[in-house]
């Protein structure tokens, strides 16, 4: 019977002390201003873009070996015109685009019709569109909704990620400084 009280103690004091431990770490990575309440870390961080090529979605569309050959940096941004937080996102790409910050889209499981009215109604942002109606580019890059936006250096490494939508201060404070970076 004391090994059973033992457990029905340690149990909870374990499941407390384990809550306590992740909270004191995001309490320390507020204190360093590194910590994100909507980042979602990806498994492509620092490796290279999965192969795939994509028909286009109003020109020719492009494939992993177009990143690749590109030789700077752009910003691959996954989106689609029935999520509310990629119509939220429009204004801020179309100051990137407007500052000459490339960004290549992919419509994400959408309707190509949709997808180029709502291009065309509120202005197109990218330097290149490409569809992915069945989902299955998304999946090799690990999406997990949309928007997703994925910086990738001019080798074709992904080196920067935001799951959700950008905004102007994530432009000031991390996108431009990192295509400087790797530009350089």
């Amino acid at each position: 019977m004391s090994t059973r009280r033992a457990l029905l103690f340690a149990v909870p004091l374990a499941a407390a002390a384990a809550a306590g431990g992740g909270f004191y770490i995001v309490l320390h990575r507020m204190q360093q201003g590194t910590f994100d309440p909507r980042g979602v870390p990806t498994v492509l961080l620092n490796k290279r873009v999965p192969g795939f090529r994509l028909p286009g979605l109003i020109d020719a569309g492009f494939a992993s070996t177009d990143l690749f050959a590109s030789g700077r940096p752009i910003l691959v941004n996954f989106w689609a015109t029935w999520c509310p937080p990629c119509i939220e996102e429009h204004p801020v790409l179309m100051a990137m685009q407007a500052e000459g910050i490339p960004i290549w889209g992919i419509a994400y499981k959408d309707k190509r019709s949709a997808a180029v009215d709502y291009l065309e109604r509120n202005g197109n942002p990218y330097a290149r569109n490409a569809i992915d109606a069945p989902g299955r580019v998304a999946i090799d890059w690990g999406l997990t909704g949309v928007p997703e936006t994925f910086l990738v250096d001019g080798d074709g490494f992904v080196r920067w990620h935001m799951s959700g939508p950008l905004t102007l201060d994530m432009v000031h404070q991390q996108i431009r400084p990192l295509m400087r970076k790797y530009t350089a």
